[in-house]
């Protein structure tokens, strides 16, 4: 089996946050097996910053559902959802 990559946009709950510090408590939330490419930022409205991770999962681990519910656990996120999806 190959490898997934998606674009998962994590909302902040405020525009407060500290985006640098929420990115590391998103690499340290993965799940086994899943590691980040790359991040991006996406100016949402009111100072509000989305942070865009592009997050590589084996495609027999049932998606990115771990993924998901692991970052929607962290404290300073309002909300979780899938962009894009694509195989490697």
């Amino acid at each position: 089996m190959g490898d997934v990559a998606a674009k998962i946009k994590v909302m902040p709950n405020n525009p407060d946050v500290d985006l640098d510090s929420l990115q590391e408590q998103l690499e340290a939330a993965l799940p086994q097996g899943a590691k980040i490419r790359g991040f991006e930022r996406e100016d949402v409205a009111f100072g509000l910053v989305a942070l865009l991770p592009t997050v590589i999962v084996p495609d027999d681990a049932g998606g990115t559902e771990a993924v998901e519910e692991a970052f929607s656990d962290i404290d300073d996120i309002e909300s979780v959802s899938v962009e894009s999806v694509g195989r490697l």
